[in-house]
């Protein structure tokens, strides 16, 4: 079910006294959709995520209402700019997307990494601009029992990183001990935090070949990309070239260079918006505004704000939120009317 709305009010709602605010530049936005439709000649959604923003579940709630007002399409273009986040997420939005269009074009001019890579492999193309590139989707997740870092936080464990380990231990010790790596390593890591990962990787596999499987008939084809993404580069960041994503099996292909240049300059105008707007209070007290995730079809824009009072606990060497008014945000408009309203996901 689409998420129901709290409350209408202008396209810019009120700032808290006092507190820094990032722009909503919905007019520029919008400007620019029209302007790369046109050049493409079929329907455009975007899908950015700033700094601090992540493929998540919400997400695919968002999509809907976008995808519900812009109905069937023969050809649907996605932009995709995001580190990653949630596989399962990514498996939901491809879902989605492939009930409204016959044919998915990704538009990746900058990094779609991890988990926008999993979305990446839901199109029968991929189209990528000189300073593109996808990434590996091996996982690695931060579970309660992780290891602490000097911060105090919890540190996410890769299953790569701890095959690695084990295998350097054995390499070095050699054949013929009878020493235990994981005797070392549990005094750092978790038992059922290895446990955990381990049943993750499985998990980034099934998930790409199901989202492969939407346009992939050859099920050893599937196996293969997935499997080299998941287990053939030495880094989770190693960044996938335009080349090497045709190696794997790709459908990988140059964008065309005004329409690279057109969302450069989208993603320039969703950057400014995406800005850090943090207000001090005090040494150990400040207020952080901040879109990081950002959504968007012609007439309409679905943004998630973070709006956080934040204190620093100087015994545990950390920040924490007090107050968290975070909220997603809807704005619709056409012919210079605009319409803002806060949503419930």
């Amino acid at each position: 079910m689409p998420a129901s709305p709290k409350k209408s009010a202008p396209a810019k709602a009120a700032p808290a006294p006092g507190f820094k605010q990032p722009p909503v530049l919905f007019d520029k936005t919008q400007a620019m959709i029209q302007k790369i439709e046109k050049r493409l000649g079929g329907k455009l959604v975007t899908y950015w995520n700033g700094s601090r923003g992540s493929v998540c579940h919400n997400d695919v709630t968002a999509l809907f209402r976008l995808l519900e007002h812009i109905g069937p399409q023969d050809t649907l273009y996605l932009f995709v700019k995001s580190d990653g986040g949630n596989g399962r997420a990514a498996l939901r939005m491809v879902n989605l997307i492939r009930r409204y269009c016959k044919k998915l074009v990704a538009l990746a001019p900058l990094e779609c990494a991890s988990a926008a890579t999993m979305i990446a492999l839901g199109a029968e193309e991929i189209q990528m601009g000189p300073i593109a590139y996808l990434t590996a989707v091996d996982t690695s997740l931060t579970h309660d029992l992780s290891p602490i870092d000097r911060d105090n936080d919890r540190v996410s464990v890769s299953l790569d990183e701890v095959k690695r380990v084990i295998s350097l231990w054995r390499h070095n010790e050699g054949a013929g001990s009878d020493m235990n790596p994981y005797h070392a390593l549990f005094q750092y890591i978790h038992p059922l935090v290895i446990g955990a990962v381990d049943r993750a990787d499985s998990l980034s596999l099934m998930l790409c070949e199901e989202i492969l499987s939407h346009h992939v008939r050859d099920a050893k084809k599937r196996r293969q990309i997935a499997t080299t993404l998941n287990s053939k580069y030495p880094s989770h960041a190693y960044p996938v070239l335009i080349e090497e994503a045709r190696r794997i099996g790709l459908n990988a292909v140059p964008m065309d260079p005004g329409t690279a240049s057109m969302l450069l300059d989208l993603n320039h105008i969703y950057s400014e918006m995406g800005q850090k707007a943090t207000t001090d209070i005090s040494d150990r007290e400040s207020h952080g505004n901040e879109i990081i995730n950002i959504l968007e079809r012609e007439h309409c824009q679905i943004y998630y704000q973070q709006d956080k009072d934040w204190f620093y606990r100087a015994e545990e060497r950390r920040w924490i939120v007090l107050n968290d008014d975070s909220s997603w945000h809807q704005i619709t408009g056409s012919k210079g009317r605009m319409d803002h309203e806060v949503l419930f996901m």
